[in-house]
């Protein structure tokens, strides 16, 4: 058994047993939703490869994703959109995105594994986990499931917006794309808020 399953047994052991894993991609990227994803595998379900979606490629990610789809108990993908990120705030947007995925879980879990060191009311028990997408199997599979599923979103910006190169960074502030958001302006996906001081204002 991987080292991935081992927040995952403790808990088992407290006679926790539906644990979900919940993860975000996009919450830095400067444009576009942000995307988090809600999982709940099997117990000790072995899936080859599976690690934090960061350290793996994206042929592999993608390879993955139907198989978490296909063994997981459940999984839900939820979004906020570039708009709601300026109106609320880019961690207000990122719960909301979570809350979006749990909500579409078929299947209640009895405890939610949130990566990183913050969390919210979610109306179910919450553990938040510190680089939980390396270390909560859960929270891998959510983390390659939110990373794929804002990829193609991204891949289909660019054929709207292709002035930006959103295919090859997905929004991230990369030299290529302040050099387009020099020479262009903001697109409408555009996150105004993340652009402020990019653009001089206060």
């Amino acid at each position: 058994m991987t080292d991935l399953w081992e927040i995952e047994h403790s808990l088992y052991s407290q006679d926790v047993q539906t644990i979900c894993g919940v993860d975000e991609a996009g919450r830095g990227s400067l444009a576009g939703p942000v995307c988090a994803a809600a999982v709940i595998l099997p117990r000790d379900c072995e899936i080859e490869g599976l690690n934090d979606s960061k350290k793996l490629s994206d042929a592999k990610r993608r390879a993955l994703f139907p198989v978490i789809c296909e063994k997981a108990i459940a999984y839900g993908i939820g979004w906020a959109s570039e708009q709601e990120i300026d109106e609320i705030n880019i961690l207000q947007a990122t719960f909301l995105a979570m809350q979006r995925a749990l909500d579409a879980l078929r299947v209640r879990p009895d405890l939610a594994l949130i990566d990183g060191n913050r969390a919210k009311d979610f109306g179910l028990p919450v553990q938040t986990v510190v680089k939980g997408d390396s270390r909560s199997a859960n929270i891998a599979a959510a983390s390659v499931l939110a990373k794929v599923s804002r990829d193609n979103v991204m891949d289909q910006m660019a054929k709207e917006y292709p002035q930006y190169g959103f295919e090859v960074h997905k929004g991230y502030g990369t030299k290529r794309h302040y050099d387009a958001l020099r020479e262009f302006g903001a697109s409408p996906i555009h996150r105004k808020t993340f652009l402020k001081k990019f653009y001089g204002q206060p």
